[in-house]
């Protein structure tokens, strides 16, 4: 029976013996050494199974050790042996797409939060088949395609360099040029994070791995929209006689920008009857395409703390008293109120240059109201399990 949510244990993993098997976990002083291995075990035991632990490569920074990277399929420890290089890459990219994702969702009750010490990274909200979890899938897809893309342009790994395809001449609406410059190697990144990222869902035939097939594609496609086209005019006085043009990337922004467009209008979907795609669930939208988010489950409200939903809840969050949008108190307390502390910030103000060469300021205080939400009156809906 198809079902979208996966809830069995995290697939066995190998940890190489001695210092290198604690990796991230804290050690308790003058424990032996040997206490590591079975904690570690106990952990990811009884961690519930959010699929992309690949995510956790990016709280590893240089110390990328691919036998201690919790739930890695056989194909993706494979491609992080071959290349470690790009691993590194992929770490790096990791940490942009996270903080992309916090700040397109800063003003949102569920903030795109992480957890420490935690190799799901996002612990159990990524469990269930939510709008929020078919955004993360999509922008970690497209933050490996980026990563990876720049990587490769900036002649930073051995197995990809400038796009050799874009050689000759070209035209465009403005006339012909010359493909010059170093054209970023979209494609290359995309085939590595489609063989890399995807590697997990194809060993499971659900409806979950589905789901996250077809949102790792969405992201991946996204970076790819925003390519754009970059030249340097060649002639008298700048006359554009000639160019010489190159495919850049974006900002990693836009594509931000973008999916979250995609996450607002997310389809929900229902499995076909032969299970191999989807179904709009409300008949009266319409069907989602290529480049639409789907999910299957209705996402928590994130107002309190709930474990078993991964939800923080939103007390102690800051909120905007006189919006009416998502940060706005009302919005963001789930009605609950707000407390209001009065603060003095120190500022740089009047700034004034001094020739030659300087930028001398004033400090200036300003005093504000900070609001933040209040906890819910029973305290435990603080602690739901």
């Amino acid at each position: 029976m198809l079902s979208p949510n996966r809830l069995e244990a995290s697939p066995g993993i190998a940890v190489a013996p001695g210092r290198a098997e604690c990796g991230a976990f804290p050690r308790t002083a003058g424990a032996a050494p040997r206490i590591c291995l079975p904690f570690v075990l106990i952990l990811l035991a009884l961690t519930p199974r959010a699929d992309s632990s690949w995510w956790y490569i990016g709280a590893l920074g240089a110390r990328v050790i691919c036998d201690n990277i919790p739930g890695l399929v056989n194909k993706q420890r494979q491609l992080c042996q071959r290349y470690p290089d790009i691993m590194q890459s992929v770490g790096e990219g990791a940490k942009e797409w996270i903080r992309e994702c916090q700040y397109q969702f800063r003003h949102h009750r569920w903030n795109c939060s992480t957890l420490d010490r935690d190799h799901t990274v996002f612990g159990r909200v990524m469990l269930r088949s939510s709008r929020e979890a078919a955004f993360v899938y999509a922008i970690s897809s497209a933050g490996v395609v980026y990563a990876i893309t720049r990587a490769c342009s900036q002649g930073e790994l051995k197995a990809c360099g400038c796009d050799p395809l874009k050689r000759g001449r070209a035209k465009d609406e403005r006339g012909e040029f010359d493909w010059g410059g170093c054209s970023d190697n979209i494609n290359y990144g995309i085939r590595f994070a489609k063989a890399f990222v995807d590697a997990k869902e194809k060993k499971v035939k659900d409806a979950r791995a589905l789901m996250n097939l077809h949102n790792n594609r969405c992201g991946r496609m996204a970076v790819k929209r925003f390519l754009k086209l970059e030249c340097k005019c060649h002639g008298v006085s700048g006359s554009c006689t000639l160019r010489t043009c190159w495919l850049a990337m974006s900002d990693f922004r836009k594509t931000g920008d973008y999916l979250r467009k995609k996450y607002n209008g997310a389809i929900q979907v229902i499995m076909n009857q032969d299970g191999t795609g989807f179904t709009v669930a409300n008949k009266n939208f319409r069907k989602p395409t290529k480049t639409d988010l789907v999910y299957f489950e209705n996402s928590p409200d994130y107002c309190v703390m709930d474990k078993s939903a991964g939800s923080l809840g939103t007390a102690g969050r800051v909120c905007n008293k006189i919006s009416r949008g998502t940060d706005g108190c009302e919005v963001m307390c789930c009605g609950r109120g707000y407390d209001t502390t009065r603060v003095t910030r120190v500022t740089k103000c009047e700034c004034k240059f001094h020739w030659c060469c300087a930028v001398r300021c004033k400090e200036c205080e300003d005093t504000v109201d900070v609001h933040t939400c209040k906890a819910p009156k029973r305290a435990e809906w603080l602690d739901q399990t």
